[in-house]
């Protein structure tokens, strides 16, 4: 594959790290989950903290070194001027890759720590699209993924 081809193609693999970003909230539920049986328990909010969660696979340092690396190689006239230029445009495309990758699928959350009913305590955390307070009666329920959702 030449250069030319691969520089065509780096925007679309760099639009696609938008997809990576699974969705937390807690009205989201995948196919597979529906239909399924979760236990379900009353429980109180004891304690809320904003957190934010971020998927880092390294895709993005890995496209964005590669686009970085083929640009960087365009510079210069001579052998040592492109393989320098290649290896700066490397480095720099990997961190710039890293940085959209982070900003492209950052989310918003909270961790929430609920006194059961039973007495015991848990927590877990979720998409910030349902605040919920100390002191608030709730319901976790506990599945492929535990939910806090209101009474």
């Amino acid at each position: 594959m030449n250069k030319s081809t691969l520089l065509m193609a780096l925007p679309f693999a760099l639009a696609s790290l938008s997809g990576c970003a699974s969705d937390i909230n807690s009205n989201y539920y995948n196919t597979s989950s529906v239909g399924q049986v979760a236990q379900s328990q009353g429980c109180t909010v004891v304690s809320v903290r904003p957190i934010q969660v971020a998927t880092q696979n390294g895709v993005g340092t890995a496209v964005g070194g590669i686009a970085g690396g083929l640009a960087g190689s365009q510079i210069g006239g001579g052998s040592t001027a492109h393989l320098l230029g290649a290896v700066g445009g490397a480095i720099l495309g990997g961190i710039a890759g890293d940085l959209a990758q982070k900003e492209m699928t950052s989310q918003y959350g909270y961790e929430y720590v609920v006194r059961l009913d039973n007495g015991s305590t848990v927590s877990t955390t979720q998409g910030g699209d349902v605040l919920l307070n100390p002191g608030q009666r709730c319901q976790i329920i506990f599945g492929d993924r535990a939910r806090v959702i209101p009474n």
